[in-house]
């Protein structure tokens, strides 16, 4: 098996500070946004987002997590994971432009998940949606409103992201078979 690395902690920063910049000029500025982050590293992403959005527009812009776990529709076939806690901002999110946050975009699911977890928590005004890898391989029809980088990888690779909060590094690899 060979990993390698396609993006290092100054690449990840540059993509982040992007994707903020872009979120803020869609937006057109920083009222009325709130980031939800999908857990684990979508958690982390989204407060780095926030963080930066506050920085470039002088708001501080609420953020708070999704737990997808049980709206997920391959707990199945997949080993479920302990739910995380969901962490909605006070204000809540109806009439809210809500950004999900997550670190890889591969088949969707998760995301249409997100999607039937945010209709049950509110109704915002918009939902958009940023991520750090769009990897391809969609099994429905979503598309990311903000990509850090597109990366093609083989159905069978695996994109894993690590980020100093949760793994005490900064990469995004491949690993795949040679």
């Amino acid at each position: 098996m060979s990993t390698r690395t396609v993006l290092q902690e100054a690449d990840i920063a540059r993509a982040l500070t992007r994707i903020s910049h872009e979120i803020l000029e869609s937006n057109r500025g920083a009222e009325g946004l709130v980031l939800l982050g999908i857990p684990t590293r979508g958690v982390t992403l989204a407060e780095r987002i926030g963080t930066l959005i506050a920085e470039f527009a002088g708001v501080v812009v609420q953020v708070g997590a999704l737990d997808v776990t049980m709206y997920r529709d391959d707990l199945a076939r997949h080993p479920t994971r302990a739910p995380h806690r969901t962490r909605i901002p006070a204000e809540g999110i109806d009439g809210k432009t809500v950004v999900l946050v997550d670190d890889v975009l591969f088949s969707g699911r998760s995301i249409r998940a997100a999607l039937d977890a945010i209709g049950d928590i509110g109704r915002p005004a918009a939902v958009r949606l940023a991520i750090l890898i769009d990897r391809g391989h969609r099994e429905l029809p979503i598309r990311p409103d903000f990509v850090g980088k597109n990366l093609p990888s083989a159905r069978e690779e695996r994109v894993n992201v690590r980020l100093a909060e949760t793994d005490g590094e900064e990469a995004v690899t491949i690993e795949g078979h040679e």
